[in-house]
């Protein structure tokens, strides 16, 4: 038996006091007050309600290494993004490489795979395979159904993997960005418990009044704690948080779920209400075998210094501290295996020619925001014109989505928010189908990029002229075999080059990653052309 002693804080009865806990590898055995003063303080782990951890370019085991130091102790994670590129397969590789991490790994089965039928994905998990994967002892929720419209429209295919869940007694997690009125009331009654979309108070506040919990998100392109904080007053225990994507670079200079721990102190949001948020809440709704610092609790707890600061000194997992400020982490590094899906084809300048048809007059571009996910459009004259094409003074970019599972045509828009003035990027990371997406000044530096992510089967590539750099992401296009700082270096090396073309955003590779993420509206680009996410149809770029 071993003992810990601090001041400990009970999210429970809301009290800090100071004590001893005893505790083995078999759980907490007793807690204890005692009369001693101690400058440090004992809680429970913390825990991302909803995130996609290929989404960091790292494999769960590296992963854990950057977000364990931060005081994350377990993750409900949805592997929706492997599952589009490798089907079941690739939700079955993240579990079995979770096992190499102490971190808690909490997977949930993909519901929308692919997210629509509206774009090319690499694998399909219809309602049996749904049915399989909800059997396994690792997966605890159905994941995230972002196909609202059919839920609400009784699509039979999506209505047998929600039962699938109910039947099962196990949570459904929501995606309905923007949904409102009747349409929520159905998604609602239909089973679904969460949603992470919401940047609008008074969406959150709909959704709450539909017993939807609120998972509130800042990750690195979408932002929305500032918007939503106002809940902690209202409905503090509706509340989750989560960050859903970070990028390495996010989690190692700004910190994972400590991160909001640290916005909602700063706004004066009191300390009980967000670690209830951060673990109590999550442990109850998805039913996880989390410890919350209670007798025959699993011992997972960590330490910092005080809850002003909030940095993290210790971690413990299962009785075993994992984590220590000054000897780092306490666990090993594993070899990395892959595994993928690409069928390289390589471009050329001609498959990116937009010609304007006869007797149009308007053009239609996809206006992105720094911060959001979706998307707003405007249209430009292109009357007197044979060819659309590249405006960097007005900051009209070409935007391209190729098919990656086979040798299909270029699809190409137009977008305006980007900002560069020279060169092109390119990511295999591209949400949620994860073709090959790419947006650039020119033709030239356009091919050069996409060529460079084919030539690798994946990653995040920046050119401009002979210039050509990338970061190989070889585990499915998504995520990279190397340590969280190697790959948070180059990353950040790539966005800093990308910024120095004139990139105005704060993620470019991030956001870029959104822009053919057709379920979230106004307008994105997929693989089979311009979407319009508010009418859920296809338009043409030309009136």
């Amino acid at each position: 038996m071993e003992k810990i002693e601090g001041n400990i804080i009970d999210i429970h009865k809301e009290e800090i006091f100071p004590g001893i806990i005893y505790f083995s590898q078999n759980g907490i055995d007793r807690i204890e007050k005692i009369n001693k003063v101690f400058n440090h303080y004992i809680l429970p782990g913390l825990i991302d309600s909803h995130v996609h951890i290929e989404s960091s370019m790292l494999v769960p085991s590296n992963f854990s290494r950057l977000v364990v130091p931060r005081g994350t102790i377990g993750v409900v994670t949805d592997p929706h993004e492997i599952g589009n590129v490798l089907g079941v397969k690739g939700v079955e590789y993240m579990i079995e490489e979770s096992k190499n991490t102490p971190l808690k790994c909490f997977f949930g089965a993909p519901s929308c795979v692919p997210a629509t039928p509206l774009e090319s994905s690499g694998a399909e998990i219809d309602s049996g395979k749904i049915e399989s994967l909800l059997d396994k002892e690792d997966v605890f929720f159905l994941s995230e159904m972002m196909n609202f419209p059919g839920v609400i429209n009784g699509d039979k295919e999506v209505l047998a993997k929600l039962d699938a869940a109910k039947k099962r007694n196990l949570p459904i997690d929501g995606h309905a960005p923007g949904l409102k009125g009747k349409g929520l009331e159905k998604y609602a009654a239909a089973g679904v418990s969460t949603d992470h979309e919401c940047f609008e108070l008074d969406e959150a506040l709909e959704k709450i009044s539909n017993r939807i919990k609120i998972q509130i998100r800042e990750g690195s392109a979408a932002k929305n704690f500032n918007a939503l904080t106002d809940l902690f007053d209202m409905h503090p225990d509706q509340l989750m948080l989560c960050t859903d994507d970070s990028h390495p670079d996010e989690l190692i200079h700004s910190g994972h779920i400590d991160k909001l721990i640290k916005l909602g102190l700063k706004k004066g949001i009191d300390l009980f209400k967000l670690l209830q948020a951060a673990s109590l809440i999550p442990v109850r709704h998805y039913n996880l075998p989390v410890g919350l610092l209670r007798k025959s609790d699993p011992a997972d707890f960590i330490v910092i210094d005080n809850p002003a600061d909030f940095n993290v000194l210790e971690s413990y997992i299962n009785g075993k501290k994992v984590y220590h400020r000054d000897q780092g982490l306490l666990f090993e590094r594993v070899s990395v295996y892959s595994a993928n899906q690409f069928l390289p084809h390589f471009i050329v300048k001609n498959d990116l020619l937009v010609r304007v048809p006869e007797g149009a007059q308007k053009a239609t571009i996809i206006k992105c925001f720094e911060g959001e996910l979706v998307t707003d459009s405007f249209q430009i004259d292109v009357s007197d014109q044979n060819y659309l094409t590249y405006n960097t003074e007005n900051d009209i970019l070409k935007l391209v989505v190729i098919d990656r599972y086979q040798n299909k045509p270029v699809s190409v828009g137009f977008i305006n928010g980007f900002g560069l003035k020279k060169g092109a990027i390119a990511s295999s990371v591209a949400h949620d189908s994860h073709n090959v997406v790419a947006i650039g000044t020119n033709d030239e530096d356009l091919v050069n990029a996409i060529n460079v992510v084919m030539e690798n089967k994946g990653g995040l590539a920046v050119t401009n002229q002979e210039y050509k750099e990338i970061l190989p992401l070889p585990v499915a296009g998504l995520m990279s075999d190397k340590e969280g700082e190697e790959v948070a270096k180059l990353y950040s090396h790539l966005e800093e080059k990308a910024k120095g073309f004139g990139a105005k955003l704060k993620a470019p590779f991030m956001t870029l990653s959104f822009m053919s993420l057709l379920v979230i509206p106004k307008l994105k680009l997929g693989d089979k052309g311009l979407f319009d996410g508010e009418k859920f149809e296809f338009i043409s770029i030309f009136e």
